[in-house]
């Protein structure tokens, strides 16, 4: 055991070493990711150059993104994305299908305007029912239009769909029913039947809840289950890696976890996972070099958007770089305008000395609604500041119920505050 393994609070590990060391000694790709590679390397062949095609370059399209979502490698996104808008060009900008996949690859990129524009046109061009409400709602939700997307989700309800269950889910975690979001995650994972991956994906997610709700052991067999059916699993992993930490207090095991990733998948989140242990570690040294290894990936621009959030959190934090969090922050409200972006904006204006700007924002923008653990905290900093006594409390007690969504910092801040 690591560091912290005499502080287990109930010295009942909740991720065996075991398992973990046989997945990582006996990894290989799996099935799942071979097959789909197989896959876009037959569509791949199928497209000619020399002429118009839409149905392999759609395949391979679906393909890349997939490959993508297995290990992170944002070239693949960016190259589905470029092979559909191909296609929308070859066919004069008149196929509904291909104009509601660019969407769906927008809402992944965290381009939420640019997919709410596509979305548009391919309802122009004329979509099922179906794939207009669901897919209205996967846009309306992100850009905050939440009275539009729960109109969109009621129009797609039905008892027996993965989609629904799937979107109902996000809608009852925003809306603060945790017990409700989990239950219909898990429903979903039910409704997804033989595809290993879409229950994988609803197990995962379900697990995430879990984490929400403090619900660890609970996490950890869901993640261990979707590991079992997909080693490249890599989110579960990570998922597992976390509960080795903040449970269990095994850091050698969370390290082990996350370097393993790190060197499996593509994205920045395991550099922040192990900025994030080295801070629970004391390690200032490593903790800053994760950060600026983080930031140095994070922030290129073929990841668009996708990491703003945790770029605002290393530069108002380890980093201090409060300008470019502002910066950040601002320029997020322009992709999606929802109480939790204009919770960032709020305490970035707050760490740039701006604390007038920063309580307009809250009042006008935050004040009562739906947060999750990071803004719940950096509003009670906010209130703290404005010698809100009670409101701050208020705003840590939200948030020591989402402990496990803090840095470890943060959650020992809180617990220190509430205990005064």
């Amino acid at each position: 055991m690591g560091l912290f393994s005499s502080c287990n609070p109930d010295n009942h590990p909740l991720v065996g070493e075991v398992f973990v060391d046989s997945l990582i000694l006996h990894y290989a790709i799996p099935a799942i990711a071979r097959k789909n590679r197989e896959e876009m390397k037959f569509w791949k062949s199928r497209i000619k150059s020399s002429s118009s095609g839409y149905l392999n370059e759609s395949r391979f399209a679906g393909c890349l993104a997939l490959e993508f979502r297995f290990f992170g490698d944002i070239n693949r996104l960016i190259e589905a994305d470029s092979t559909l808008q191909k296609v929308d060009r070859d066919f004069n900008f008149r196929e509904a299908s291909v104009n509601l996949a660019l969407a769906s690859s927008s809402v992944t990129g965290h381009q939420f305007v640019k997919a709410d524009s596509f979305l548009q046109r391919a309802k122009q061009l004329g979509l099922r029912p179906y794939e207009s409400y669901s897919s209205s709602f996967d846009v309306d939700f992100e850009l905050g239009r939440y009275r539009a997307a729960e109109q969109d989700l009621k129009a797609i309800s039905s008892p027996d769909d993965f989609g629904y269950f799937f979107r109902k889910s996000k809608m009852n975690h925003l809306d603060g029913r945790m017990d409700s979001a989990i239950y219909a995650m898990l429903k979903a994972a039910d409704l997804a039947g033989e595809n290993i991956y879409l229950k994988a994906v609803a197990f995962s997610n379900a697990a995430d809840l879990y984490v929400h709700a403090g619900k660890l052991q609970e996490a950890a067999s869901l993640y261990t289950t979707c590991l079992q059916s997909n080693a490249a699993d890599f989110h579960s992993l990570m998922g597992l890696g976390w509960i080795a930490l903040v449970h269990d207090r095994n850091d050698s095991l969370a390290k082990k976890i996350f370097q393993f990733v790190l060197s499996e998948c593509q994205l920045p989140d395991p550099i922040f996972k192990l900025m994030q242990l080295a801070e629970w570690a004391g390690d200032r040294e490593m903790e800053q070099l994760y950060a600026l290894a983080f930031v140095k990936r994070a922030s290129d621009p073929r990841y668009g958007r996708m990491y703003n959030k945790y770029l605002i959190q290393v530069y108002t934090g380890i980093l201090d770089n409060t300008a470019l969090a502002e910066s950040i922050a601002k320029s997020e409200l322009a992709n999606r305008a929802t109480p939790q972006t204009f919770a960032w904006y709020a305490w970035t204006l707050l760490q740039n000395d701006k604390k007038d700007e920063a309580v307009k924002i809250y009042r006008q923008y935050v004040s009562g609604k739906q947060l999750e653990g990071l803004e719940l905290y950096w509003m009670g900093r906010l209130m703290e500041d404005l010698h809100e006594g009670y409101n701050a409390m208020e705003y840590y007690k939200a948030a020591r119920l989402n402990k496990y969504d803090l840095d470890p910092l943060m959650e020992k801040d809180i617990e220190k505050k509430l205990n005064q």
